[in-house]
């Protein structure tokens, strides 16, 4: 059964694409369901960090479902219709306030690559291997979806892997600065979690307040909210947690943070 499944250990929450028989392809109701999955998540404040992952150990997203494309995308409303949930999909991890993190194990092509390139840091195993294939099969990629990637790998690398459609190994992809850190396929779920579960065990505020400023940076100056931002930084000087983040300083002892 092709499902977007969400599991939870502490606070930090998994978001699973979950589609074995296809490498965890992507189907259109996934899609759908992805957007909707991050909201919840986001809204949860029991909630602080959120990993993404593909199901098994073969692949991370294979890309979306091709196999429906002539039956989903075979008109100009109905590709309109697909391709809007598509980035709707993408858009969601930007969307969330809280730190998303790609796992990505295997195959991450296409769709996944372009969902890996929307989470905010990403971590691979060493036996993963990517490609943007959209120049094989004569799709167009969006201008917006072209620019989360130059944001992540800047422009050069970026026509690299769309004109050439090429793959390129975990290696080429730390190179490129698409990945944070590269490692043993053995290590990456133990690795991820326990730098996820220091990043939950921080201020949220100051968590939140970090990746909005950034995302404001990497937008055109009009579409930049740096009000907001401020704003965002100056909670955090107002909160409780900035108390207790002093106290637990000159006390010697790990903060609790709550969020307030």
């Amino acid at each position: 059964m092709a499902e977007i499944l969400t599991r939870r250990d502490g606070a930090v929450a998994t978001v699973l694409f979950s589609n074995l028989p296809k490498m965890n392809a992507v189907t259109y109701d996934m899609w759908r369901a992805v957007p909707e999955t991050f909201a919840a998540l986001d809204a949860d404040p029991a909630v602080r960090v959120i990993v993404v992952a593909g199901d098994g150990d073969k692949a991370f997203i294979s890309g979306a479902d091709i196999s429906q494309f002539e039956k989903l995308r075979g008109t100009a409303d109905a590709q309109a219709q697909y391709n809007a949930a598509v980035e709707e999909g993408y858009l969601a991890p930007t969307r969330c306030s809280k730190p998303v993190v790609a796992r990505i194990r295997g195959v991450c092509m296409g769709g996944g690559l372009g969902f890996a390139a929307s989470c905010d840091l990403r971590f691979c195993s060493d036996d993963s291997v990517f490609r943007m294939p959209a120049a094989r099969l004569g799709l167009g990629y969006s201008p917006s979806g072209v620019r989360r990637f130059m944001n992540v790998i800047g422009a050069a690398n970026t026509l690299d892997i769309f004109v050439s459609a090429r793959k390129f190994d975990a290696a080429e992809a730390l190179r490129m600065g698409f990945v944070s850190r590269v490692l043993p396929p053995a290590q990456l779920e133990a690795e991820v979690a326990e730098y996820c579960a220091a990043v939950a065990e921080n201020a949220p505020l100051t968590v939140a307040a970090a990746k909005f400023a950034a995302q404001q940076w990497l937008k055109d100056p009009a579409e930049r909210d740096l009000a907001q931002a401020q704003r965002k930084v100056d909670a955090c000087f107002a909160s409780a947690d900035l108390k207790e983040g002093r106290s637990a300083f000159m006390e010697k002892r790990k903060p609790g943070f709550t969020g307030r």
